[in-house]
């Protein structure tokens, strides 16, 4: 898929490096997206902050070789620039057990779209809003009827690290609604589609 100039693509076993390449060779600290994929937050840090390189890293490369692919890569021409993992809400089960995200709302059909990469001289070029619509598209295709985000609600310019999941502002400009909002700072919000 091609959208505003880059090409969009699921990650598959064989894009396995160019994930690696925006994610750098440490996966964001050991995280390797790994975080909301377990059930507790000890499973996935080993009891260390930010997760445990090698087991997340091969947990997750096992995920990305199974169907469907567990999000997008954006790529500016041939570099892989940016990537937003997308899936069923029901393969996250770290949700279930978020003090913000855990909810008694109906989330069969809904995926989630749960997490953001853009490497650092693509930020501030709108690749959260391009990947966002593309995930739609892509949760669609694959039978979604809602996407789901769980970004920070802020005004202030925050370090890329803690705002991993986006900015409201950003979802609510893409028609995304607030559905739940256990703490201010924490909405949980969705777009039908």
């Amino acid at each position: 898929m091609k959208l505003d100039g880059y090409d969009i693509h699921p990650l598959t076993a064989q894009r396995w490096d160019d994930f690696e390449a925006v994610l750098g060779k440490s996966g964001l600290g050991g995280c390797w997206c790994m975080y909301w994929l377990v059930s507790r937050s000890a499973d996935w840090g080993e009891g260390q902050k930010g997760g445990s390189q090698a087991v997340n890293k091969e947990r997750f490369r096992t995920i990305a070789a199974r169907h469907p692919p567990p999000g997008l890569i954006a790529y500016d021409a041939e570099t892989p620039v940016a990537w937003a993992r997308v899936m069923a809400r029901a393969r996250h089960p770290g949700l279930a057990n978020s003090r913000w995200f855990k909810t008694d709302l109906d989330t069969e059909g809904v995926w989630s779209l749960s997490c953001f990469v853009v490497k650092k001289q693509w930020r501030r070029r709108g690749l959260t809003a391009l990947l966002t619509r593309a995930a739609a598209d892509f949760a669609r295709d694959h039978g979604a009827i809602a996407l789901e985000v769980y970004p920070t609600e802020t005004d202030e310019d925050k370090h890329p690290a803690t705002v991993f999941t986006g900015i409201a502002s950003t979802f609510r400009g893409l028609g995304f609604e607030t559905v739940q909002a256990k703490a201010p700072h924490k909405p949980m919000m969705r777009l039908l589609l």
